[in-house]
């Protein structure tokens, strides 16, 4: 239900800054700052999402949570989303997104209301001589073999 109120409201928003904001400055004043912020954002974007990948990476080589670089790239993705949407409360809600602590506060937000459930993979206690694969295989027919090439994955 919340979420049809969103699909109203956004709307219903933007369009009322649109004639609020266009009655103030102008037509062409207010195009010019719509395709100015969407310009900007992209740049933004670029250069935050750039960083959170980096960030990713060094979590999985230091075999940290990734929980926070994930969730940061999915809110940057998000803000992106946003700054390229024209208008100006989306605009302001996706530069808001792209702030660290606006982030942070997000993510807190978003864990307290979250359960987290941990597993933990066990080894198995049989030997892995025992083990037995089941599989089913075609033999190729040897004219059609000779017409195509070898895939490089295989050994010949």
């Amino acid at each position: 239900m919340w979420l049809l109120l969103v699909f109203i409201a956004v709307p219903l928003i933007e369009i009322t800054l649109f004639i609020q904001v266009g009655g103030l400055i102008g037509l062409w004043p207010t195009l010019a700052i719509v395709i100015a912020t969407a310009l900007l954002g992209s740049r933004l974007v670029r250069s935050q999402g750039a960083r959170e990948l980096s960030n990713l990476r060094h979590s999985f080589n230091d075999l940290r949570d990734p929980t926070e670089p994930l969730a940061n790239g999915a809110m940057i993705i998000f803000a992106g989303a946003l700054l390229l949407t024209p208008g100006f409360f989306t605009d302001a809600v996706g530069f808001a997104l792209l702030a660290p602590p606006v982030r942070a506060a997000v993510l807190r937000w978003v864990r307290s209301r979250m359960t987290v459930v941990e597993f933990s993979q066990t080894t198995p206690t049989h030997s892995t001589a025992d083990t037995v694969i089941d599989g089913e295989f075609s033999e190729i027919d040897p004219e059609h073999r000779a017409s195509t090439q070898p895939s490089k994955w295989t050994i010949h």
